[in-house]
């Protein structure tokens, strides 16, 4: 299966019929997916459409039960992209309820799409969401706080690509960079995740191939800045190292050297 990446033809069908910007966006963008999409989780080529209003996700896997937000806008992804309820954000992350996010962005003529990324869920955690100032006395919401989602600080590793600068990507490669990261999907606490991710991204801060602990204990004042209760950070690290190592995202290549792969 090969999804089309282009717009279009939906522009063409509901242009006339919402006058309306940011509905035309949804209801477009949301129609390819239905159309296009196929889950990235497991074998079904096709992903159903909740009923509107759902308070959680707008698609879902009929098999392997997987759910699915979509958030689409013009141009180029950015890395801080805006989100819903701050306290309702943060109730689904630790309730291990959040969905998987998938971020479109298509061409202003709406011929193509730029690029939709997959965010499996289990790296929407804390340390990727920030919270916005509450709404002010005088706003019609009074007190409502935000959040945004913001996207640099997540590794490569949880960045999917089905569609990157229009090319789309094979569903074979998309599956097989999940599959990738079956073991990181399988971990439930926050923390645990948490600190993969942080390490994840010390690793990508590493401008070598092959590095050793020496240069990731370079990172301990970031790490403890972003851990403070925890008083042994580097044995933290190497516990890491060695998860990544088990699972295939990094070798280990003897006397505390490692490579990416």
């Amino acid at each position: 299966m090969k999804i089309d990446g282009t717009l279009y033809n939906y522009y063409k069908k509901y242009s006339t019929l919402y006058k309306n910007k940011s509905q035309l966006i949804r209801v477009i963008s949301e129609n390819w997916f239905r159309d296009n999409m196929y889950c990235p989780f497991c074998t079904r080529e096709k992903i159903n459409a909740y009923n509107n209003n759902h308070p959680v996700a707008d698609f879902f896997c009929d098999f392997c039960g997987e759910e699915f937000q979509l958030k689409s806008k013009k141009q180029k992804l950015s890395n801080i992209v805006v989100d819903g309820e701050y306290y309702k954000m943060m109730d689904a992350i630790y309730s291990n309820s959040v969905p998987n996010f998938l971020f479109m962005s298509y061409s202003s003529k709406f011929d193509s799409i730029c690029d939709l990324l997959i965010i499996p869920k289990e790296f929407i955690v804390p340390g990727i969401i920030q919270k916005r100032k509450p709404l002010s006395n005088f706003a019609r919401r009074s007190g409502w706080t935000g959040c945004n989602i913001i996207l640099e600080n997540i590794p490569d590793a949880g960045k999917v690509f089905a569609i990157k600068n229009r090319n789309v990507i094979n569903m074979v490669e998309v599956r097989a960079s999940i599959e990738r990261i079956a073991f990181y999907r399988e971990i439930k606490e926050i923390e645990r995740r948490g600190w993969i991710i942080d390490i994840l991204n010390v690793i990508a801060r590493i401008k070598k191939e092959v590095f050793n602990l020496k240069d990731v204990y370079t990172y301990v004042p970031y790490l403890k800045s972003l851990h403070p209760n925890n008083n042994n950070i580097e044995a933290k690290i190497r516990q890491q190292l060695q998860i990544l190592r088990d699972n295939g995202i990094i070798e280990f290549l003897g006397r505390g050297v490692y490579k990416k792969i």
